[in-house]
């Protein structure tokens, strides 16, 4: 059976709830609903451990381990480093999901290695594992806002267009998310990159 770790990122607490930011706390969480077969509600899923909540899942005869790190985003490989060595998992078997302002609203694009553009998130996790050859699957946010609201914009909540087309889109990152670990990056990248 095959193990992998799945990273959302994104900040811990209920004042990042919802917020661009935290798109890959959003996918993990209907992910992990998903894989259960419920609802979204309230259901207490996660489980709070070292470094991160967790949620242990299978998906046609994998082992996924989601992990939805505490550390807040700047520390994000902390978390990332320890899970990977405490459920050995390997480099090769680790996918991370993140935002990205690089990309229209909605787009997804999974990358097997590369630089982390600018994400606070993606740049710590490459100085601790002193690697950037894993799978990150980037969910667009656009870049609609002025001089000096970056900050503002990516930790603010969607806007009501946005909304309209939220869940769908979540739920193709969903399916990506489980083609990748069934039929692995490139043939998943063939099929959803972009779409």
């Amino acid at each position: 059976m095959n193990r992998f770790l799945i990273i959302g990122l994104g900040n811990p607490g209920e004042a990042y709830e919802n917020t661009r930011h935290n798109i890959g706390f959003s996918i993990l969480d209907r992910l992990a609903f998903k894989l259960q077969k419920e609802e979204p509600g309230p259901s207490p899923i996660f489980t709070s451990d070292k470094h991160a909540m967790v949620h242990q899942a299978k998906y046609k005869g994998h082992a996924l381990v989601l992990i939805k790190p505490t550390t807040y985003m700047n520390l994000s490989g902390k978390a990332v480093q320890y899970w990977m060595q405490k459920e050995k998992i390997s480099i090769h078997h680790l996918l991370v999901v993140t935002d990205d302002l690089a990309l229209p609203f909605g787009a997804l694009r999974m990358k097997k290695k590369g630089s982390d553009g600018g994400h606070n998130g993606l740049k710590d996790i490459i100085a601790t594992l002193n690697s950037d050859a894993f799978c990150r699957l980037r969910f667009g946010i656009d870049a609609t806002f002025g001089k000096g609201k970056q900050s503002d914009y990516v930790l603010g909540k969607w806007n009501g267009e946005e909304l309209e087309t939220l869940e769908e889109r979540i739920a193709h990152a969903i399916a990506f998310i489980q083609s990748y670990c069934t039929i692995g990056p490139d043939r998943s990248m063939s099929v959803f990159n972009n779409k």
